[in-house]
């Protein structure tokens, strides 16, 4: 049995802090509710003391964003509260229950102070943009809408879906380059072995060659002189040039450069622009699909796009379109899109179906992001194989051809 720090309400509003021993938090929250207090936040005890230092390396790691919930605690998030909405069941008595239910640390404290906001008279859109770090500005947003307009069932499965789908892409792009670089992983750390370790036990023997050693040889016994005398000295070089770039992308200038390459680059930059429009074109429809205005949605993808050309792309489509220019003609002004999306924007603008025609643009980019994921996929394990069979071929003719020349040598002389 474990003890449990709890905050919790009476039936006057008045606010209660305690410890109680229970088998788990829901045990914890039903006894509780037996007592006549509505609990708004449960977790584990922490001891002070011996242990104070951990519970100030938890609050720390908060701070700095370990912990914080990943987009499938959202997505479940999300659709917990559809079906919340959807069954009628009252949003503070629903929401109580998510507290006692929800696994991650972070999200579970967020939404006790959701619900204690809510309490005090706030609404929900409000309350969670009290939790920047947890819940992003399109997800407030479109709840501010639904709340407005009556439609709040209808936002949270709309946020649900939309974050699926970022889920999906962001899952297909790390499977693709994950294999390449585990294998590039794999033959660094095994030349970084054969040239520290193996290489130097060969070295005497083939110095006996004089002038004779083979060039593959020469390549592979410099290599681990240079690792072994120098290993180190270019290790710290690499650790301040990186130190030195991350810096740099990290101030507005140096990041808008950084994205204006990844965007330039031969393959990956294509595949980077289309994940991109994306996302752009599907949090543009869930947005207008949810009731919201087309300035304060345009804001808001701006925010939402991962890349600052991009997004500034996006800001000069707004200001055309706070000027009174249709989102078509200011969309081709931008040249983000191709004629055949503008042509659907179009469309979608005349028939007034301009959020349906935006998802199905998101679907074209989305089945564009996985071709060229499988097209990427398909080019990089042929190369990957080219590579290691010339490494492998390097390294085999630099240890057997001097053994060669020695046993050529040595029968030449007996």
């Amino acid at each position: 049995m474990a003890r449990y720090t709890y905050k919790g309400r009476t039936a006057r509003g008045e606010l209660v802090r305690g410890r109680m021993d229970g088998e788990s938090a829901e045990a914890v929250a039903a006894r509780l509710a037996d007592d006549g207090i509505v609990p708004v936040d449960i977790a584990a005890f922490i001891e002070r003391g011996a242990s104070g230092a951990s519970a100030d390396l938890v609050l720390l790691a908060r701070r700095l964003g370990i912990g914080r919930p990943k987009t499938a605690d959202l997505i479940h998030f999300a659709r917990q509260m559809y079906t919340i909405t959807k069954s009628g069941i009252p949003l503070l008595r629903g929401m109580h229950g998510l507290v006692a239910t929800t696994h991650n640390a972070a999200l579970r404290d967020a939404l006790g102070d959701v619900v204690a906001s809510l309490e005090s008279g706030r609404d929900l859109a409000s309350s969670l943009s009290r939790h920047p770090r947890i819940f992003p500005p399109l997800f407030v947003s479109i709840v501010a809408v639904g709340e407005a307009t009556g439609t709040l069932e209808s936002a949270f499965q709309r946020l649900g879906e939309h974050l699926a789908q970022e889920r999906d892409i962001q899952s297909r792009v790390a499977g693709a380059l994950r294999y390449p670089l585990i294998v590039v992983l794999a033959i660094s750390i095994a030349v970084g072995i054969l040239t520290t370790y193996v290489i130097p036990r060969f070295a005497p023997l083939f110095r006996v060659l004089g002038n004779d050693i083979p060039w593959p040889t020469r390549v592979i016994m410099g290599a681990s002189q240079f690792a072994q005398h120098d290993g180190f000295a270019l290790l710290g070089v690499l650790a301040a040039l990186a130190l030195a770039v991350q810096q740099y992308v990290s101030t507005p200038a140096g990041r808008y450069r950084w994205h204006e390459m990844k965007l330039r680059l031969p393959v990956t930059g294509l595949l980077a622009q289309q994940a991109a429009l994306a996302r752009l074109t599907r949090t543009l429809s869930v947005t207008l699909a949810a009731g919201m205005p087309m300035l304060q949605a345009l804001a808001i993808i701006g925010r939402t796009a991962g890349n600052d050309v991009m997004a500034a792309q996006t800001g000069k489509l707004r200001e055309a379109v706070e000027r009174g220019e249709p989102l078509s003609r200011a969309a081709s002004a931008t040249g983000l899109f191709p004629p055949l999306v503008l042509q659907m924007i179009a469309i979608g603008e005349e028939t007034g179906e301009l959020a349906e025609l935006l998802a199905e643009v998101a679907g074209f980019y989305e089945r564009e992001v996985n071709a060229t994921l499988e097209s990427l996929s398909a080019a990089i394990e042929p190369l990957l194989i080219v590579v290691i069979g010339a490494m492998v071929l390097v390294l085999a003719l630099g240890v057997f051809l001097p053994m060669w020349e020695m046993i050529a040598k040595v029968g030449g002389g007996a």
